[in-house]
């Protein structure tokens, strides 16, 4: 299965970064396999950098839209009974759901850095009826850093870039805490400023 992806994105590289916004947009398309392989076309001079990040970023967000839109209009017991053939599985739905129901909204954020909630997050904020906007500003702040850690990543690894997968997961966790640590700070710097200004 994985062989014939890698065809279906390697058939995708001709459009350049509008290729790889249309392969991140299939939700059965693994980013954590397209984006890697987008570090490697960077170090091999094929992409830009920052032009891949955007357009890895932008795909990672349409893509999130399509479930979104599925859990929104087609429930529950439609996904459970057709998300097999997107590989959905009722189980990675139930465990979206109950960090949705723990953590509200923002999970649209936060739940993109977990593995086994990352892709199926979508559905229950579209079974919410989740603002459309607010999701997907959630989604593509939480896309950015990911997409530029993967293609980081897939670009140092060169060769190597099959084996990014496995260490980006050691790391994906420490990464949220980090970007979780500075937006706070960030907010909590802009209130003690206006405080200050009073």
């Amino acid at each position: 299965m994985e062989e014939l992806i890698l065809s279906f994105i390697e058939f995708l590289k001709q459009f350049s970064y509008f290729g790889l916004i249309i392969a991140l947009t299939f939700e059965f398309v693994p980013a954590e396999l397209v984006l890697p392989l987008a570090g490697f076309w960077v170090y091999e001079g094929d992409m830009n950098y920052w032009l891949a990040v955007f357009a890895g970023t932008l795909g990672g967000t349409l893509g999130p839209l399509t479930l979104y839109a599925l859990g929104r209009y087609g429930g529950r017991p439609f996904l459970i009974k057709y998300g097999k053939y997107v590989f959905i599985k009722e189980k990675e739905i139930d465990a979206a759901d109950r960090f949705f129901e723990k953590y509200g909204a923002g999970v649209s954020f936060f739940g993109r850095f977990l593995p086994g909630v990352r892709t199926t997050i979508s559905v229950p904020c579209g079974m919410a009826k989740m603002n459309v906007w607010v999701f997907s500003l959630y989604t593509f702040i939480a896309m950015f850093p990911i997409t530029a850690f993967y293609i980081y990543l897939g670009k140092q690894f060169g060769l190597q870039w099959k084996d990014v997968g496995a260490k980006a997961e050691e790391y994906m966790l420490p990464v949220a805490a980090i970007i979780v640590t500075a937006i706070l700070l960030f907010f909590v710097f802009k209130k003690a400023r206006k405080w200050t200004s009073v």
